[in-house]
């Protein structure tokens, strides 16, 4: 489950809450804990789709400067 802190501190970054998300995410999945793949690999691979998908939102809306719509 995850769990995005909106008051996470902005010392660690304005995306670290769904960064911190998506490494659990990794670390629980079973592409890590049964096939012992590294939690690169696993993204490679597709797990933890949605999660990658708002980590690269987050990141892309401070490039851009434009707000997530």
């Amino acid at each position: 489950m995850p769990r995005y802190y909106e008051d996470k501190p902005e010392d660690d970054g304005a995306c670290a809450g769904v960064k911190e998300d998506l490494g659990a995410c990794l670390l629980q999945s079973d592409c890590v804990l049964k096939e012992g793949k590294t939690p690169r690999q696993c993204l490679k691979e597709g797990n933890c789709k949605a999660l990658k998908y708002s980590f690269f939102e987050c990141k892309r809306s401070m490039v851009s400067g434009y707000p997530i719509s």
